[in-house]
């Protein structure tokens, strides 16, 4: 006989938080965002912990190795998608682990050989300012100089000239060898006002750049996202489908923690592929899984040995699994199901199971509503995807700038994996295609966004995330709720609400 709940299926949209009191020991500057994203006993420590409880999604519009680099520096962490072949997923987890905090792997390179206008474009593309020249163009090619936007102009000089024409030589330059510490390297680049420095070897060849910008950055926030060996961290999606041949091959790019991507995750595929994880391979990396909206979800993948468990079917902005399949629940009511279990869990088994919280998020407010309802952290598509760092491409429609952004379930992404339908293609669609709001940087907008999230815990009297989950009072909004916040008023030219 059918099941159905004594509840109304609520959204994150539908809570507001009741202020606490606020101590004079509770201001931002106290408030600890960091969370455990990896299982680990209750009371213990777990081992891989982030500082800012935000994470990118597992999707081609969003997860490069670019924004995995700026989202580690910030604190995050992101994971790069498996909707592509084993060694470019692989490949592309190397070139996050091979930045260092403070050193990076060179990745604007040209020879000496190439045109003005092939390092013009190059710059462009890439956004920056500024190349490595090596012997051959390689990233550990022999070291003969740089150049930048402030060597030549497309207006004045011939765009066919060489670079070698214009680049300040190696020999006039200052470099560091690799035994630099890192304190080190920034007072060469203060004294002698770099933009970049360059790390050479003893027989020349190009080992590593310190670039000013991440001396900023790291005084800004001062919490990346890093290994033992100093080297950023990255996690990376898996499928229920290929994960013998594509899990050892991320283990061997060097993967942080791994994540089971599929739209419904309360299945024996994903039971089979975390045994295999767990147990054939005896647990080299943490896999997490989902996703699930309910606590007979939770315990499954939990028993299986996921090292955490995302929550939400059909609430992303992108998803349209609850109009195709009608399946889904809202994003509240999930998580405050998926929380009673963990917390249940814990008590019984003695093992913290993280939480993760994917989709149903439209505001910065609803990060704050989903962590104060138990989530231990944030899985977010959209919000990244407005990034410069997000891959996608920057269009201009009817003089408005957007990102395109494109779901794993469109027929754009065929992401067969991720979705069971029974075929080898897609039969029908569980995403859209389509554009969101050009917001620049990812640096700016995570720390307004970090800024947010603090002084909403402050206001609820709580420096932690699990202070904030035990003492966080929240309460059901009204339809006149929402209609007196949205009172119409017009707005000063220049005025925003970000």
């Amino acid at each position: 006989m059918v099941v159905i709940l004594p509840e109304v299926s609520r959204t994150l949209n539908e809570y507001l938080l009741v202020p606490n009191l606020t101590t004079e020991e509770c201001t931002p500057d106290n408030v600890d965002l960091s969370t455990p994203i990896v299982r680990h006993p209750v009371g213990g420590e777990s081992p891989l912990r982030i500082a800012v409880p935000l994470v990118s999604a597992i999707m081609q519009a969003v997860s490069s190795p670019r924004l995995a680099i700026a989202l580690a520096q910030t604190g995050g962490l992101s994971f790069i998608h498996q909707n592509q072949r084993i060694a470019e997923q692989a490949e592309s987890v190397s070139a996050v682990k091979r930045h260092k905090a403070g050193f990076r792997h060179s990745d604007i390179n040209t020879k000496p050989s190439a045109t003005l206008g092939e390092v013009s474009r190059l710059l462009r593309a890439a956004e920056r300012d500024i190349a490595v020249v090596t012997d051959d163009g390689s990233p550990g090619g022999l070291f003969v100089g740089l150049i930048s936007t402030a060597d030549f102009h497309p207006h004045r000089h011939d765009l066919n000239d060489s670079v070698e024409s214009r680049m300040r030589p190696a020999a006039g330059l200052v470099t560091a060898p690799p035994t630099i510490s890192l304190s080190d390297a920034n007072t060469l680049i203060w004294d002698h006002r770099l933009d970049l420095l360059p790390i050479v070897t003893a027989d020349g060849h190009l080992a590593s750049i310190v670039l000013r910008r991440d001396y900023e950055l790291h005084k800004q926030f001062r919490t990346e996202s890093i290994d033992d060996d100093k080297r950023f961290r990255v996690g990376a999606g898996i499928n229920t489908r290929d994960y013998r041949e594509r899990i050892p091959a991320l283990v061997a790019a060097g993967a942080d923690v791994l994540c089971i991507d599929s739209s419904d995750g309360y299945s024996a595929w994903q039971r089979n592929t975390l045994q295999y994880a767990v147990g054939e391979l005896g647990g080299v990396v943490p896999v997490g899984a989902g996703n699930v909206v309910d606590g007979r979800g939770f315990r499954y993948l939990a028993d299986a040995g996921a090292a955490f468990v995302k929550v939400g079917i059909g609430g992303g902005s992108i998803c349209i699994t609850r109009d195709q399949k009608g399946i889904g629940r809202g994003q509240a009511s999930a998580l405050i199901d998926v929380v009673a279990e963990r917390d249940r869990y814990a008590q019984e088994t003695g093992v913290y199971v993280p939480v993760c919280c994917d989709g149903g998020l439209l505001a910065d407010y609803h990060m704050a509503i989903a962590l104060a309802l138990g989530a231990d952290f944030i899985m977010l598509g959209r919000y990244f995807a407005r990034f410069d760092e997000s891959p996608s491409n920057l269009v201009n429609l009817d003089g408005q700038l957007f990102k395109e952004y494109w779901g794993e379930g469109s027929q754009r992404a065929r992401n067969v994996a991720r979705y069971d339908q029974g075929e080898t293609e897609l039969q029908f669609e569980e995403g859209v295609d389509g554009y969101v709001p050009y917001a620049g940087s990812l640096y700016p907008n995570i720390a307004r966004t970090v800024a947010k999230l603090r002084a909403t815990m402050v206001s609820c009297g709580a420096v932690t995330v699990p202070a904030f989950h035990r003492d966080a009072v929240l309460v059901q909004v009204s339809q006149q709720s929402y209609e007196q916040n949205g009172a119409e008023v017009r707005l000063r030219t220049g005025s925003s609400t970000q």
